[in-house]
């Protein structure tokens, strides 16, 4: 039925149309298997460790996090140059910028990685995080594992970018989903002959999904269609960082605001409410985010294919599927009240009595996301065509404001208050985001809406 809807929605003879509800087809397909295996994880974490150290997991697993936010922009920066190239029929340039980006990378990240180690002797992660110093050598120990495998993830996911770049989407959520799959499993045999560690947590947890990427790229590399991309040293070309880097930096200012809003929330609850908030934060979250999560999948697509569009100039198709994605937004609104009206009877099973969620939470947390889904559908879209200056504006004021008002909105209104300003972020993100698309397809964005 949802295959059904989304094909009637978006439905269009167009193949750049077609190929998006193939993609979205394909990604939701993949997405269930990695929605179901994050729900079941997470009864299946709690039961291993414990609600606290869980929330320890999750609060040091968020800041390993940030890791992933410094590649200054080159993902995005490629995965937007390598459509070009590949729109204009330009296969070397394209193998030029998969060369370039994967080395550029590799130096960025053997860097962050020395650095990362170097100072994890010095952290005292008991402090940051006020819990308990019997955890302090455990979490050096986890903090190293977790962080060793985000670098290597940031290597490797170049090729995750590269299918999504060359629309192929679903294929690229096929792999994440694989990835979950085995985590799961992993997990559950570790419940079942082994006791509770938050370092084999750390370990499997992180490492699986980074081993199954990496194989499957180093695969498809040597024996499929995408040989003719496959890195090659001799076809690095420095001059074109500075390429990559033009709009990435862009990107990676976004980023950098993004990790200063919304990955410090998890911080914040720790050091506010303690670990279990962190806990019943994280567990809220992830009930509703499927909501996101299938609106992401819908949105992804039409990155690329914005840009493909841009380059041939094809407004009249983009315009068209502005008015698409805003119908998937109302449904998603349906669906999220259904979700809302039946949560506590979901935690209820999912979860039974080991954590407790309440109702105020849920409604804090599915306006958070429904502000963020629409939020997100003008961003991918405008970052498709390259407008991103104003929404970088946007970040960057809200990031420097994020950490008092995160803390106020904490103190004053409690778990429920922390998801305030983020929503805020998001719902005006939304607004100027609508403003500014419907210029630049009405051939009117001058000065700031432009760029």
């Amino acid at each position: 039925m949802i295959f059904s809807k989304i094909s009637i929605t978006i439905g269009s003879k167009s193949k750049r149309s077609k190929d998006a509800i193939g993609n979205i087809i394909l990604s939701l397909a993949a997405k269930a298997v990695s929605i179901i295996s994050s729900l079941l994880i997470v009864p299946l974490t709690i039961s291993y460790v414990n609600p606290t150290q869980y929330g320890i997991w999750l609060t040091l697993s968020s800041i390993v996090g940030w890791i992933s936010f410094f590649d200054l922009g080159l993902g995005n920066g490629f995965r937007n140059k390598f459509t070009e190239a590949v729109a204009d029929n330009n296969f070397i340039l394209a193998k030029q910028y998969v060369s370039t980006t994967y080395f550029s990378l590799i130096c960025i990240v053997t860097l962050l990685w020395l650095i990362m180690l170097f100072g994890n002797h010095f952290l005292s992660w008991p402090q940051i995080l006020k819990v308990e110093s019997i955890y302090t050598e455990e979490l050096r120990i986890v903090f190293a594992i977790v962080g060793t495998f985000f670098c290597i993830n940031m290597v490797v996911q170049v090729f995750s970018t590269l299918l999504t770049a060359d629309q192929k989407v679903g294929f690229a959520s096929i792999i994440n989903g694989a990835g979950s799959l085995i985590s799961l499993a992993v997990i559950y045999i570790l419940t079942k002959y082994t006791t509770g560690s938050l370092t084999s947590l750390a370990l499997y947890y992180s490492g699986i999904p980074c081993l199954v990427t990496l194989i499957i790229s180093i695969i498809a590399f040597s024996f499929s269609s995408y040989k003719r991309y496959a890195p090659n040293i001799k076809e690095v070309r420095l001059t074109l960082i500075k390429d990559i880097l033009g709009l990435g930096i862009r990107f990676f200012l976004i980023s950098v605001s993004l990790l200063l809003i919304f990955q410090m929330i998890n911080i914040i609850l720790s050091r506010e409410l303690g670990p279990v908030a962190v806990t019943q934060y994280n567990i809220t979250n992830k009930y509703f985010n499927i909501l996101h999560m299938i609106m992401t999948i819908i949105i992804v697509p039409f990155w690329s294919l914005f840009t493909d569009a841009r380059v041939k100039n094809d407004y009249a198709w983009m315009r068209n599927i502005v008015k698409k994605l805003e119908i998937c937004w109302i449904i998603e609104l349906i669906v999220g009240l259904i979700l809302l009206a039946v949560s506590q009877i979901f935690f209820k099973i999912w979860i039974g009595d080991k954590v407790e969620v309440s109702f105020l939470l849920s409604i804090s947390m599915l306006l958070y996301t429904l502000n963020q889904s629409i939020g997100s559908v003008y961003m991918n879209l405008l970052n498709g065509i390259g407008c991103i200056k104003l929404q970088m504006i946007i970040y960057l004021c809200s990031a420097i404001i994020s950490w008092p008002l995160l803390v106020a909105s904490c103190r004053l209104f409690g778990l429920p208050g922390i998801v305030i300003m983020p929503a805020f972020v998001y719902l005006m993100q939304a607004l100027f985001g609508k403003i500014q698309l419907h210029k630049y397809l009405s051939h009117n964005a001058n000065g700031i809406w432009g760029k």
